[in-house]
């Protein structure tokens, strides 16, 4: 076993080593979080404070409002002054709202007032209030979570009753974590017959890139922030790779999504930040021309819906064994219907599923269909196979009200099918999707952030931790990761699960080793570049084991793209 408290870097582009000053990785996530939710606040000033005369209590007289704390003579003079006026005349409210967390809002009260006592109550928006007290002119601080993303009305009401007068201000709070909203698989660009692109086929030329209308497109709203579609390569005549990233207004991030070789078509399922003109843009790092198929899964919106739970991977159907389906091989051209809600620890009413799919034993070539367990078989496709591949993709797909998906075999040929869950959304979870720009955990194959144990050793795992002691971030659930397995001598595959122990102190003895779990995220082949996205749960510790499952060393690189929080 290699067990090592990894670093991180920013900017690297796989296959390349390229300089950077490394970081822990934990303070890189704690640091990414921390820029990612600070992007949403508001200020309301003072001048917009509304001011309200209350009722005056009756018999008020200079005796029964002596509530506030001893005074100058001075002061006292100030606030007879003001009594005699009939008001407080300085009273105003300055408001604002910072987000901290992807539900969090920490607040900031500057209260102007004569020195009277004051009652403050701070109305979150969300049905919940908090009640302070404060003393004439103060600046008070309060924070606060939110069960949903959303926009929520803070307001904070201020009271002089010694006065009647009321001053009132705030203002509109966004939250910077977002709902997802599950869709059924539809093809946002194909360029080989000139979907989505509004010009003739074509393929996109090396070091070019293609545009992809989202927002308003296949009737996905205005204002989404990110979007999960899967983005297949395909007709390839070089290696090279695929960026998405939200395009106009943004740099292109030097990390990749998925890597391509000559001759073979990969897919692989990318969770993107939508740019504020609408679209994504898939970039072509490669040096010759390529067609990029986009078809979207879901997206993710500021409005309340599902959010995300994440599990340890459970598999739920291995036809080689008849689990989850009919025994055998999934017939050319037909689907099995197997049930997700209500077993092993999923709840019944989730809106969509997390999956790692995987074909295996191929008889000839095709490709593979996610979908919810009613409806009609899609067009869109979630992974592509040639016969004999064994071959896995993230997916995830929409679940029929009754709790079921469905699989479908798109060749002409029959093949075995492998799907192991490793979360799900619903309504009742919490924890909603903050990306950030994506930056390296890991690269086997440079000692730069830190890894100084050389390969991705064959039989063994290597142990992550993204939350040490004092650093973690606040109620993380996953993380979105790119996992890239390279400078592979075999085959094999690679298992991601959360470690059953914490990191080990400076001078303490290694952890005991973890069971060898029998889940899959990617599979690869001698020679092979294999990407795959992962939303791994680091558990109870912080936590995770990446398994290398094959007989031969490998490269492993991870780049981080954002994470599901719940606070």
């Amino acid at each position: 076993m290699t067990a090592a408290f990894v670093a991180a870097g920013l900017g690297i582009i796989p296959g390349t080593a390229q300089a950077a000053d490394p970081v822990p990785v934990a303070a890189g996530v704690a640091e990414a979080i921390s820029r990612a939710s600070t992007s949403q606040g508001f200020h309301s000033p003072a001048d917009r404070t509304v001011r309200t005369t209350l009722p005056a209590t009756e018999g008020k007289t200079k005796a029964n409002t002596t509530t506030a704390a001893p005074q100058t003579a001075q002061a006292a003079s100030t606030e007879q002054a003001a009594l005699d006026a009939g008001a407080n005349p300085a009273l105003a409210v300055d408001v604002s709202g910072t987000s901290y967390t992807a539900h969090g809002i920490q607040l900031t009260t500057l209260i102007t007032s004569a020195d009277f006592a004051l009652d403050v109550v701070i109305d979150w928006g969300d049905g919940k209030t908090d009640t302070v007290t404060a003393q004439g002119t103060a600046e008070l601080h309060h924070s606060h979570t939110y069960d949903k993303s959303g926009e929520y009305q803070v307001q904070v009401k201020v009271t002089d009753a010694a006065n009647a007068v009321q001053a009132t201000n705030g203002g509109a709070f966004l939250t910077p974590g977002a709902d997802f909203t599950p869709h059924v698989p539809t093809r946002l660009l194909d360029t080989r017959n000139g979907t989505g692109t509004g010009e003739p086929p074509a393929k996109v030329p090396g070091q070019g890139s293609a545009r992809v209308k989202v927002a308003g497109n296949a009737a996905i709203p205005a204002g989404v922030t990110a979007v999960a579609i899967n983005v297949t390569v395909t007709e390839t005549v070089d290696s090279g790779h695929i960026t998405a990233w939200p395009g106009t207004g943004y740099d292109r991030p030097v990390t990749s999504n998925l890597n391509y070789t000559a001759g073979h078509s990969v897919p692989n399922l990318v969770i993107v930040p939508v740019g504020e003109d609408g679209y994504v843009e898939l970039f072509n790092g490669g040096w010759s021309a390529v067609d990029l198929i986009a078809d979207v899964t879901g997206y993710f919106t500021r409005a309340s819906d599902s959010g995300y739970t994440s599990m340890t991977p459970a598999r739920f159907v291995d036809t080689r064994e008849g689990v989850g389906a009919p025994p055998g091989m999934l017939g050319a051209r037909s689907a099995f219907t197997t049930l997700i809600g209500g077993q092993q620890g999923v709840p019944q009413n989730i809106t969509a599923v997390a999956l790692n799919v995987t074909v295996t034993e191929p008889q000839g070539p095709g490709h593979l269909t996610a979908f919810s367990g009613t409806g009609a078989v899609p067009t869109a496709s979630n992974l592509n196979f040639v016969p004999g591949q064994t071959v896995a993709n993230a997916v995830i797909v929409p679940v029929a009200a009754d709790g079921t998906i469905k699989i479908f075999n798109g060749a002409w040929s029959p093949t075995h099918v492998v799907v192991d869950v490793v979360g799900y959304y619903s309504k009742e979870s919490k924890a909603a999707f903050l990306p950030f720009t994506p930056f390296r955990t890991l690269d086997t194959r440079v000692e730069q952030y830190g890894w100084t144990g050389g390969r991705f050793r064959a039989r063994e795992y290597i142990t992550q931790g993204f939350t040490p002691e004092g650093d973690a971030p606040a109620g993380v659930e996953a993380y979105v990761l790119n996992a890239t397995v390279t400078e592979t001598g075999g085959t094999g595959f690679l298992s991601v699960t959360p470690s059953p122990s914490a990191l080990p102190a400076p001078g303490e003895p290694a952890a005991p080793a973890a069971a060898r779990p029998v889940s899959s995220t990617l599979n690869w082949t001698a020679g092979a570049t294999v990407p795959n996205l992962v939303q791994a749960n680091d558990g109870d510790h912080g936590v995770i084991n990446f398994w290398n499952q094959g007989h031969e060393d490998a490269d492993l690189v991870l780049d981080v793209f954002g994470v599901y929080q719940s606070k």
